[in-house]
């Protein structure tokens, strides 16, 4: 026996995504639904590979009750509307969103990293899915804060356009071909020019200085993994299609060798270690597309701190940092409470 379960977003690319993920994994569903507002109602998006389409309802007319899981990626304005009408019918929502992250009555879940926060879903039926660039993060520092104890942690990403969602993707697809052919490369979605340019500016800025999306690393980490860990980012836009990478620098409580934290990663749950010091022995973005691991490269001691390592994180950020990790949640779920067998 199998779950009821939707995908609400089913249109964009982490909806999308949510589809492939759960037919990938082979979750075990009896049945599901598509949803999308009323723009896409009518339309189809593909279950798997198996060339089944689903029909995209509209999530204004959808009615939850008897339904067990929903995941959700629709912002978090649609998720205010939606997500407490669909807890209180008793289908459990993952949020894909922000709104909730940050609230203590939901649990923000990295299975790898906290499976055990998970059982406080029932104050109001909703888990929070972290933001992309915290999910790999996380994955990886966990055994080693397990092993050393973290007190601080830099970091600076290296975010790509899928981040910013379809139209981020084609900003740059438009811009690359325009500065090809001699035209102008307006931006439109991003505060500067994304091709061939970074961009040191994501989400609002906050009366600190810091972005929105430096906030939300910071504070989401704390939740996550431990409150008294320091930590500052810096989240930087790339012209990179799909994968996000950070550069992070750790500092330790205990002393930790270069050499220990790769044995360590290597027997890490949802960490692939690659790091070969040579010509590509570590991984970059576009071997991480489509993949569910988050690749660790490029550990090594840093001599300006005491009990100090640098590495390089690289991950699917439309998997790992988003739909993969829903639905990791929606198994672990099921393993600790709905108890429904395949």
């Amino acid at each position: 026996m199998g779950y009821r379960v939707v995908v609400a977003g089913a249109t964009g690319n982490v909806g999308r995504e949510m589809l492939n993920i759960l037919a990938e994994r082979e979750f075990p569903i009896d049945d599901i639904a598509a949803l999308a507002s009323s723009r896409s109602q009518g339309d189809e998006v593909e279950f798997g590979e198996s060339g089944r389409m689903l029909k995209i309802q509209n999530i204004e007319h959808f009615d939850p009750n008897g339904w067990d899981i929903a995941l959700f990626a629709i912002g978090s304005e649609a998720t205010k509307v939606y997500a407490p009408k669909f807890a209180a019918a008793g289908c459990t929502v993952i949020d894909n969103s922000s709104l909730y992250r940050m609230d203590p009555d939901v649990p923000l879940i990295v299975p790898e990293v906290n499976p055990g926060a998970i059982d406080g879903y029932t104050r109001k039926n909703i888990i929070a899915n972290p933001n992309c660039s915290t999910a790999q993060l996380v994955v990886a520092l966990k055994p080693l804060h397990d092993a050393a104890k973290i007190t601080r942690v830099v970091v600076a990403t290296y975010q790509s356009v899928s981040g910013a969602g379809k139209s981020g993707m084609d900003e740059l697809f438009e811009q690359s071909r325009n500065i090809f052919v001699g035209e102008q490369a307006e931006p439109k979605k991003f505060t500067k020019q994304i091709a061939f340019n970074v961009i040191p500016h994501i989400d609002s800025f906050l009366d600190d200085g810091s972005t929105k999306e430096e906030w939300k690393m910071v504070v989401e980490t704390k939740k996550i993994l431990d409150p008294k860990i320091k930590v500052i980012a810096t989240c930087v836009r790339v012209p990179v299609f799909v994968g996000h990478s950070e550069a992070v620098h750790v500092e330790f409580e205990n002393e930790i060798s270069a050499v220990e934290a790769q044995r360590i990663l290597r027997e890490a749950p949802g960490v692939m270690l690659v790091d070969k010091r040579e010509d590509g022995g570590y991984v970059t973005p576009i071997e991480a597309v489509g993949e569910f691991a988050t690749y660790v490269s490029r550990i090594r001691e840093d001599p300006t701190v005491d009990n100090g390592l640098a590495m390089w994180v690289v991950s699917d950020n439309l998997r790992k940092g988003a739909a993969l990790n829903a639905v990791q949640i929606a198994e672990l779920l099921g393993r600790r409470h709905l108890q429904k067998a395949a």
